[in-house]
């Protein structure tokens, strides 16, 4: 019963974070290359929906660190799994590079992309069916590479 609860709650975040994107415009490619537009016709709404996020977020994952370091699962009872501070690496430099490349291009990030599959959008099923092939793509050539 535990798990179905564990579901339910991921199920409703999700839905909130989807609906979140729905209203802002962040699912709307054509206003997120506006935004990135800095150089043409600019449109800085969208800063106002990053700014409120990282409002939200940065007290809520500080407080989930403290609990992570004091060994206490989240509200919902699961672990806690934060990434780990491991620096600046060409890895880490070359997957951001992409993921703006990516993101300029398009003009749609994984979130934004299941939210327009959801909505039948042609857009969001190409974006989306390329990001799987890309994941399932990374550790063969991640592999070949680091030979």
């Amino acid at each position: 019963m535990k798990h179905h609860a564990q579901a339910g709650q991921a199920f409703a975040i999700g839905l909130l974070f989807g609906v979140g994107l729905l209203l802002s415009g962040m699912s709307n490619p054509q206003k997120v290359i506006g935004f990135l537009d800095i150089a043409g016709q600019w449109d800085p709404s969208l800063a106002l929906v990053m700014g409120g996020a990282i409002a939200v977020g940065l007290p809520l994952f500080r407080l989930a660190e403290s609990r992570s370091h004091r060994q206490l699962p989240s509200w919902s009872g699961a672990p806690i799994h934060l990434p780990g501070k491991s620096g600046i690496t060409p890895r880490l430099v070359l997957g951001s590079v992409l993921f703006g490349i990516g993101w300029g291009i398009a003009g749609i990030c994984p979130g934004p992309g299941l939210v327009l599959v959801g909505s039948l959008q042609w857009p969001g099923l190409l974006f989306v069916l390329a990001m799987v092939a890309g994941m399932l793509l990374f550790r063969p050539l991640d592999k070949a590479l680091s030979r």
